[in-house]
C-alpha cells in the first residue's frame, strides 16, 4: 500500500467517523416527543439495527489489531488487556468482543488470503444488521456442543438454520431451538450407552441451611423427565397449590401393605447409592401418581405423559420422541413407556396435518385436543416455545365469528398468545396456510405492523426444527445447482497449440 493509499484510506475513516458522530449528536438533541406511535418503533429497529452493525465493524478492528501484533508493540501482554486499556471496558467484555471477533470475524493466513469464516452465516446476518451480539453467542454455544462426529457440512447447515431463525426470533428463541436441533443432530446425546445413563442418574438433597430451605441437585433419566413434566404442568401452573393464598386449589414405606420382612430382605441386596435410591423412588412415585389418576384433567385431557413419534421412528425403534410439556426422550425409552400406557393412534395427511375430526360445538374434543399436540406440539404463534402442555386450543377463525370447531380450523396457543388476538392495535390474525404453500394446513400468524409493515404470514418452526433442517438443505443444494450452472456457462478462455491459456 503506497502512502497516498494510506492517507486516503485515513482520512475516508475518519470522515466516516465524523459523519456518524454528527449523526449520533443530531440524535441525541433531537426532539422525539413528535413522532408518531409508529414511527417510534420504526427508529428504535433501525436505530438496533445500525448498532448490530457496528459491532460488525468492531470484529473487523480487532482482527486487525491482533493480525497486526498490536498488543505486543503497545506493551499489552494481550489483545484483551489492550482492549480493557483502550476502550476501558470490563475484562469480561472484552473477553467477549475477542471471542465473537474469532468466530465471526475474518482472519487472514502468512500469506495475507483471507481464511474460512467459522460462523459465516452468522456473520452475514450480524452485518446485514438483522441479529446483535446475543443472537451471535447463542449460535455459537449451540455449534459448539455438536459432537465431532458429525459431519462437517450437517455443522454448516445447522449454523444456517440458526442464523436463518436469529433474523426473525429472539437470542432466548434460538438457544431453545438449538436445544431442540442438537437432539436431532446427537439424539442420543453424548453419552455412550445406557449405561452412562444409569451411572449418572440421581438426585441429591442438601443441608437445611439458615432459612431453612433444602438445595436440590441431579440428575433425571430421559423417562423420569417426562414423567415429571406433565405434573409440574398441572401442579405449577399460576394460582394453583400457592402457601400464601388460602384459597389457591391443593391438591410411603410405613403403608400397611407392605411386607417387612421383604422389606429388610431387600435392603440387605441393595447397591445403589443415596442418590440414586431418591432417583428411583421419585420416578416411581411419579409414575404411581399419574397412574392413580388423582392429577385429574389438564387442559381438557388426563394429566399424563403424551409422547409423539412418526410410524417411521416406531418401526426403527430409532431416534428421538417428542412430549407434549416440549422435551424429548429416546425412543427405546418412549416405547419402554407405552408398555404400560394406552397408545392412541392420529393419523395425518401428506402434509402433516391431522385428518377431519370435526364438530358443531364451540368446545373442542380431548380426541381434538390430543391430534392437535401430535401435529402442533405447542403454540403455533412464530417464535413462541410454550410446550402444549401450556397451550389451549384456539379457533383459527374466530367461533364468535362464524369459525368451526373443526380439526382442520384449530390450533394451540398460549394463554399470553392467544391474547395477542384481537380487533385493536398492536392486533395478530390468524389463518390456515393454503395448500399450495410450503406448509400447507398449518396455522400461520400475521404479525402487526409494528413488527412487520408487509404483514407477511409466518409459521411456528420451534416445534418442528426438523422442517428448518430440511429447507435449509433445499436451500443450500439450490445453491450449489446454481453455482454449477453459473460456471458450466462462463464463456472458456482459449488454449494455445501448447494447452496453455493464452493471454490476450
Amino acid at each position: 500500500m503506497s502512502a497516498n493509499d494510506g492517507i486516503g484510506v485515513s482520512e475516508q475513516v475518519h470522515g466516516y467517523l465524523s459523519a456518524l458522530a454528527t449523526a449520533i449528536d443530531g440524535l441525541t438533541e433531537c426532539d422525539l416527543t413528535g413522532l408518531q406511535d409508529s414511527e417510534l418503533t420504526s427508529v428504535m429497529q433501525q436505530v438496533e439495527k445500525s448498532l448490530r452493525r457496528a459491532d460488525a465493524v468492531g470484529h473487523r478492528l480487532i482482527v486487525e489489531t491482533a493480525e497486526r501484533s498490536l498488543p505486543g508493540k503497545l506493551g499489552h501482554k494481550t489483545l484483551n488487556k489492550l482492549l480493557i486499556g483502550v476502550l476501558r471496558i470490563s475484562a469480561a467484555d472484552a473477553s467477549a468482543r475477542i471471542t465473537a471477533a474469532k468466530s465471526l470475524g475474518t482472519w487472514h493466513a502468512l500469506s495475507g488470503q483471507p481464511l474460512p469464516v467459522d460462523l459465516p452465516e452468522t456473520a452475514t446476518a450480524q452485518r446485514d444488521g438483522d441479529i446483535g451480539a446475543d443472537h451471535a453467542r447463542a449460535i455459537r454455544e449451540v455449534i459448539r456442543k455438536i459432537p465431532h462426529t458429525v459431519s462437517s457440512s450437517d455443522v454448516a447447515v445447522a449454523e444456517e438454520i440458526l442464523a436463518e431463525l436469529a433474523r426473525s426470533a429472539t437470542p432466548e428463541d434460538v438457544e431453545k431451538a438449538g436445544h431442540e436441533l442438537l437432539a436431532h443432530l446427537n439424539p442420543d446425546g453424548n453419552l455412550t450407552d445406557d449405561k452412562d445413563r444409569k451411572r449418572l442418574r440421581g438426585i441429591r438433597l442438601g443441608r437445611q441451611d439458615q432459612n431453612l430451605t433444602t438445595p436440590i441437585s441431579g440428575h433425571l433419566d430421559p423417562e423420569a423427565r417426562a414423567l415429571l413434566d406433565p405434573i409440574l404442568a398441572k401442579w405449577a401452573r399460576p394460582g394453583m397449590n400457592n402457601p400464601d393464598d388460602p384459597e389457591s386449589p391443593t391438591g410411603a414405606a410405613e403403608h400397611p401393605a407392605v411386607d417387612r420382612d421383604k422389606l429388610a430382605a431387600a435392603a440387605g441386596l441393595d447397591t445403589r447409592t443415596a442418590a440414586q435410591r431418591n432417583h428411583d423412588a421419585v420416578k416411581e412415585a411419579l409414575r404411581a401418581l399419574l397412574a392413580s389418576g388423582v392429577l385429574g384433567s389438564h387442559r381438557g385431557l388426563p394429566a399424563t405423559t403424551i409422547i409423539t413419534m412418526t410410524l417411521d421412528q416406531l418401526e426403527h425403534a430409532t431416534g428421538v420422541a417428542t412430549t407434549a410439556s416440549g422435551g424429548t426422550l429416546p425412543i427405546r425409552d418412549a416405547l419402554k413407556m407405552a408398555e404400560r400406557s394406552h397408545p392412541v393412534l392420529v393419523l395425518f395427511d401428506h402434509n402433516g396435518r391431522p385428518l377431519h375430526l370435526g364438530r358443531s360445538k364451540r368446545l373442542a374434543t380431548a380426541d381434538q385436543r390430543l391430534a392437535l399436540i401430535a401435529a402442533d406440539r405447542g403454540c403455533t404463534r412464530p417464535g413462541c416455545d410454550a410446550p402444549a402442555t401450556m397451550t389451549a386450543v384456539h379457533h383459527v377463525h374466530d367461533w364468535s365469528k362464524g369459525g368451526a370447531t373443526d380439526i382442520g380450523a384449530l390450533t394451540l396457543g398460549c394463554d399470553g398468545c392467544h391474547a395477542l388476538i384481537h380487533d385493536g392495535p398492536g392486533d395478530w390474525k390468524t389463518r390456515t396456510a393454503p395448500k399450495d404453500s410450503e406448509y400447507a394446513g398449518r396455522t400461520q400468524w400475521i404479525p402487526p405492523p409494528h413488527i412487520d409493515p408487509e404483514r407477511k404470514p409466518r409459521v411456528n418452526h420451534r416445534h418442528h426444527p426438523k422442517e428448518l433442517l430440511e429447507r435449509a438443505r433445499r436451500k443450500a443444494n439450490a445453491h450449489k445447482y446454481a453455482d454449477t450452472v453459473s460456471r458450466r456457462e462462463q464463456p472458456q478462455r482459449p488454449t494455445g497449440s501448447d494447452g496453455m491459456d493464452e493471454i490476450p
